[in-house]
């Protein structure tokens, strides 16, 4: 019998909860579950009790819920003769049982009640097992399944906790049931015999396993922060046990891996476990499905590179809980293209399988080559599950309804669009599962090294050209690596993203773009560990938002990496200078900020974000080449080459996009913001170590004394600037934008003077209410044109097409900042004091005037003011200083 009194039927009712969340994990069937919960909570009680227990799931996990419901309804059909010998049966080796033990055999954790309460939970009748299973099976239904034949050398073992006497008789029940339930009819003496066996096997193994931790006790309760979430995962490779062969005769699952290279918060990897089959991990490599119809270069050499060291790392990784990684090379077909249809069909024939689950892409050519994929298979009878994980949201279920198209392009408009517009709930982070259930035939699939996605050139006297041998060495490509760095940025980096993300010299930025593009660690995993973290920089939350915003536009502009949203940009005049593009690619621009930016991109695959806005405004507003270029150079080089983030990134820099930069990098002055010092230019550009940190930045300005010091010489140790006059070029690209948009007036809005985009038919039928109207969506034919955000300059500069840049009141090039802190600083004290305000505003009125009278009568420059420079107290380089002539200490 169950536990008497309101007391014991809430345990029981605690320990059901409990397991039912072991069986959501799939490390416990739902046979096993629904057998504890006869033993726990006893005949009558199960009768009423179990169906309102598992009606959650009615909602949540359907399958798992019509698979319970007919166990139950099959149990209950028994007869009470057939109830009673099952009985009958569990009690005479329960007798035996309690017999043979003596008290020093208890466990110390056992309560006090536990022994009498063993006694009374044996209460189990007979429920069938599936045919074909053994019945000396073991099943662990407290924590998860038992490898018993330990005899036989198997190569994963788990350290189990010690049961309690409660527990074992769950076990007891359990094992009795799976044994009336294979053959049904089985005398008593059969099932006694049967059952004896399969205890001695069990306490044989138990008795090797007496050592527990305490973390082992609570695994079972959620976390409620993030760092128990990692201790836990770091510990998860002591409790990992391989599984045998599946006793059972399920067909298998395929799990299809592609971007989602990870354990831990893989919906599709603990999707796959809820059936309780067999589990079959592939990937499939085909290159001419991931680029796609236009030139994305969505898989560079950097990238592929990334993507070898990760799927061995992933392999290891599935290993350590009693799998493995099939790798698949996609199949021909007669086209000669390689087809993911083709070689699932293959597998599914191969293997059996009548599922295949996977996590949802979001490109607009693989979302087609998945729903031609779930097509296919359906036809087949094969269920085919997609999972979203990728983004926060789901970038095809994000719409404008209630919020409109003002601002579309912008991070702020997409956050109100998707809190107007709410989709499912993100959730907690799922937990890595602690073992994968494998198949009895493993597919024939083909070496790592097959895929040829780290092969290297060769020379022509056979040597190998290892160009990835510095990013092998600058990073860790496993799922533990992504955790460590997030861990160390949590811990220190976090501190001083908001303020000085753009520093270049330290390590203020998170380097995490590569682990989110290849899945080796979740988006939603990151946001809770973030907002976990003591410091929580809205700055650094908001990046996940704009990698769901890049790819919230490229479903609606499936040819936003290579076709320029703004029609009159399309017209620009581009430069066509190839040594100009090589000099940039290379790092050989004679501007040091620039050369060592793009140096560290090809050593490394990565620079940060403020880094790699100066080297795109440097391609396009200074050396006037398509901003198409700078893309494919960075989808080639950067080990994060995201389609989406890329393309609209360069899209916007190149005057093109959705949403204008308003604002150009200048090559020299922004490193007063991310390279004050010259450190970073010293790591990159060693040729340049010895010149001081004032000249470091503008070597060209350099005395020849000081050249000849420092070993510099312009054409041989460091290269000469590929352009010199930055005014000059920077006023060109000005009025050859006012030039095409003069052109195309058409694509101008009189009124506002903004750009016009042509409207995708989705936005549009979300615009007139057609979506949910019944109306369906706008069919192609009439174009829809829409004001978009466009720079201030371009507005001002259409007046005056042949304006020089430095005339433009709206000028966006940025001189860069020494100090943030000093900036803010100043506005602090300006804000406190008016008086203080208006004696600086005069002090900086009347230097102007009298610098201005001096130059006109060329007279000498005046002298320094009065009063001494004054360092702010937080200052880290000594050009952060508040300007002691013209504000003083206030009091």
């Amino acid at each position: 019998m169950p536990p008497s009194g309101a007391a014991g039927a809430e345990d029981g009712k605690a320990l059901v909860r409990k397991m039912l969340r072991e069986v959501l994990a799939g490390r416990e069937d739902p046979e096993g579950f629904f057998a504890m919960c006869v033993s726990a909570l006893g005949h009558q009680e199960t009768r009423s009790q179990f169906l309102s227990l598992i009606q959650p799931l009615s909602t949540a996990n359907s399958s798992l819920y019509s698979t319970l419901t007919s166990i139950y309804k099959e149990y209950f059909s028994k007869t009470e003769d057939d109830e009673l010998e099952l009985a009958l049966a569990v009690s005479l080796l329960e007798m035996k049982d309690h017999q043979l033990s003596t008290p020093s055999q208890d466990s110390p954790l056992q309560r006090p009640g536990d022994r009498s309460n063993q006694r009374r939970s044996v209460q189990l009748a007979s429920v069938s097992q599936p045919q074909g299973s053994s019945p000396t099976q073991l099943a662990d239904v407290v924590g998860m399944r038992k490898n018993t034949n330990s005899s036989q050398g198997a190569p994963w073992v788990k350290s189990s906790p010690p049961q309690t006497t409660r527990e074992t008789a769950l076990q007891e029940s359990a094992h009795v049931y799976r044994c009336n339930k294979e053959t049904p009819g089985t005398s008593k003496t059969e099932c006694v015999s049967r059952l004896s066996g399969s205890i001695s096997k069990q306490d044989t193994v138990e008795e090797d396993n007496q050592m527990m931790d305490e973390g082992d006790l609570t695994e079972s309760q959620k976390p409620k922060r993030s760092k128990n979430r990692r201790q836990r995962r770091k510990g998860a490779g002591q409790q990992v046990v391989g599984l045998p062969c599946s006793p059972s005769a399920q067909p298998p699952v395929l799990l299809w891996f592609r971007r989602d290279l990870r354990l831990c918060d893989n919906p599709a990897l603990i999707g796959s476990l809820e059936a309780g089959a067999p589990v079959i991990p592939v990937f499939i490599w085909s290159p001419e499905e991931e680029e796609g119809p236009g030139i994305t270069v969505a898989m560079g050499g950097a990238c592929k590179y990334w993507l070898h060291q990760a799927l061995s790392c992933f392999s290891s990784s599935l290993e350590s809980i009693g799998s493995h990684l099939v790798f698949l090379k996609a199949n021909r077909e007669g086209n000669g293209v390689g087809s993911s249809v083709h070689t699932l069909k293959e597998l599914v024939k191969e293997t059996g399988a009548r599922t295949v689950v996977a996590n949802a892409l979001y490109e607009p050519w693989l979302k087609e080559r998945d729903d031609n994929v779930v097509s296919a298979l359906q036809k087949d009878g094969v269920e085919c599950k997609m999972f979203d994980s990728y983004c926060l949201r789901d970038p095809y279920s994000v719409s404008t309804e209630g919020v409109g198209l003002r601002g579309i392009g912008s991070v702020s408009h997409f956050m109100s669009c998707c809190s107007q517009n709410p989709g499912s709930a993100l959730g907690a982070p799922l937990d890595p599962p602690v073992s994968l259930p494998t198949p009895s035939n493993w597919p024939q699939g083909v070496s790592l090294d097959t895929l040829g996605l780290a092969r290297m050139p060769r020379r022509k006297d056979g040597t190998t050209i290892d160009w990835a041998a510095n990013i092998c060495k600058a990073w860790d490509f496993s799922e533990e690596g992504a955790h460590a760095r997030l861990e160390a940025f949590l811990q220190d980096g976090v501190y001083r993203y908001e303020k000085e993300s753009g520093r270049a010299d330290a390590p203020n930025t998170s380097s995490l773009s590569p682990y989110l593009h290849f899945g080796q660690l979740s988006p939603r995993w990151l946001l809770w560990d973030a907002k976990e973290a003591r410091c929580r920089p809205p700055k650094f939350q908001r990046k996940l938002a704009w990698r769901d915003l890049a790819y919230w536009q490229l479903t609606l502009f499936p040819d936003l990496p290579w076709e320029s949203l703004r029609p009159p940009y399309k017209a620009l005049r581009w430069s066509s200078d190839r040594g100009h593009l090589k000099a940039w690619q290379r790092g050989r621009t004679g501007y040091p900020l620039v050369d060592a930016a793009m140096r560290q991109l090809w050593l490394t695959g990565w620079m940060n974000n403020y880094m790699r806005h100066v080297v795109a405004s440097f391609l396009i507003a200074y050396l006037h080449l398509t901003w198409q270029e700078g893309y494919r150079w960075f989808q080639d080089t950067l080990v994060d080459a995201d389609v989406a983030i890329d393309a609209m990134m360069w899209q916007n820099g190149g005057m093109c996009g959705l949403d204008h930069w308003n604002f150009v990098m200048h090559p020299v002055d922004a490193a007063m913001t991310c390279d004050p010092c010259g450190s970073f230019v010293r790591k990159w550009c060693p040729e340049l170590a010895d010149l001081p940190d004032e000249l470091i930045h503008k070597p060209w300005k350099c005395p020849a004394s000081m050249l000849r010091r420092s070993g510099v010489v312009f054409g041989q140790t460091y290269p000469e600037r590929v352009v010199t006059d930055l005014e000059e070029r920077r006023s060109q690209s000005l009025q050859d934008v006012a030039v095409v948009r003069k052109k195309f007036g058409q694509y101008v809005d009189k009124r506002s003077g903004c750009d016009l985009v042509p409207l995708p038919q989705r936005l549009v039928s979300e615009a007139l209410g057609l979506s949910h109207s019944g109306g369906g969506v706008v069919t192609a034919g009439k174009q829809f044109l829409l004001p978009v955000i466009t720079r201030m300059e371009f507005k001002h500069q259409l007046e005056d097409p042949d304006a020089d840049a430095a005339s433009n009141p709206y000028n966006a090039v940025l001189k860069g900042y020494v100090s943030r802190k000093r900036d803010e600083t100043i506005a602090f004290l300006n804000e406190r004091d008016f008086t203080a305000s208006v004696m600086y505003e005069g002090t900086q009125r009347r230097e102007r005037l009298e610098s201005d009278y001096r130059r006109m009568e060329g007279l000498p420059r005046p002298a320094a003011p009065r009063g001494r420079a004054r360092r702010t107290p937080t200052a880290k380089d000594r050009f952060s200083v508040v300007p002691g002539g013209a504000v003083t200490s206030l009091r």
